[in-house]
């Protein structure tokens, strides 16, 4: 009996899933996987610039620089995006969740979120560490005042709490802003979530990205 290669199947799923308009990250945010997404994303508008896109996220986080380019690419393009967060969305996961266009971001019932500060290994000399150090500091900075925005939170209380990590269910989540309804259907999901075949010439646009 031949076997079916665990790669090339996964490869198969996600090239169906992406005739559907759906993307997925699944795993840490990396330069291989945000170049793969970014990809997608320009793919998928060059298609059709009016149909929505799907990014569902089940992701730890990872590189902040990395994710910044998917976060730059969901902005760069006219699509909506609608982001739907299942399992963990934390840290870059969460920031990225809150990026979808609003009035189109979900979470599942059980999804938990995860905001904290970004970080980074600091090592080298003094003046290595002291440059690095500048580099998070403005980073915290940038991604604070977007989240603010994207939540309707002050950027004060965006510091405040993401000095630690901070935990929200999906409840408490939706509470804060970082998306817009909690969705146990792909049903109640914009265009239904990408598993309706005439889901996009459906659902108007709402694009405030």
């Amino acid at each position: 009996m031949a076997t079916v290669d665990p790669a090339a199947q996964d490869n198969y799923i996600y090239n169906r899933l992406l005739k559907e308009r759906i993307i997925w990250l699944g795993s840490e945010v990396r330069d291989e996987n945000a170049n793969a997404i970014c990809s997608q994303l320009l793919l998928l508008s060059a298609e059709d610039p009016e149909k929505d896109i799907y990014l569902y996220i089940n992701s730890p986080g990872g590189s902040v620089t990395a994710g910044m380019a998917i976060y730059d690419t969901m902005q760069f393009i006219p699509n909506d995006v609608v982001t739907v967060a299942t399992g963990l969305a934390a840290s870059m996961g969460q920031f990225l969740l809150s990026s979808g266009t609003k009035g189109k971001r979900y979470a599942t019932p059980n999804a938990r979120i995860l905001m904290h500060q970004p970080s980074g290994g600091i090592g080298g000399t003094a003046s290595d560490i002291k440059i690095q150090a500048e580099l998070i500091l403005h980073m915290k900075k940038v991604m604070a005042e977007l989240t603010a925005e994207q939540t309707g939170q002050t950027v004060e209380t965006i510091l405040k709490d993401n000095d630690r990590d901070k935990w929200f269910t999906a409840t408490e989540a939706l509470a804060y802003g970082f998306f817009d309804k909690i969705s146990a259907h792909a049903g109640s999901v914009a265009g239904g979530g990408g598993t309706a075949n005439s889901s996009n010439s459906e659902t108007p646009s709402t694009s405030e990205k």
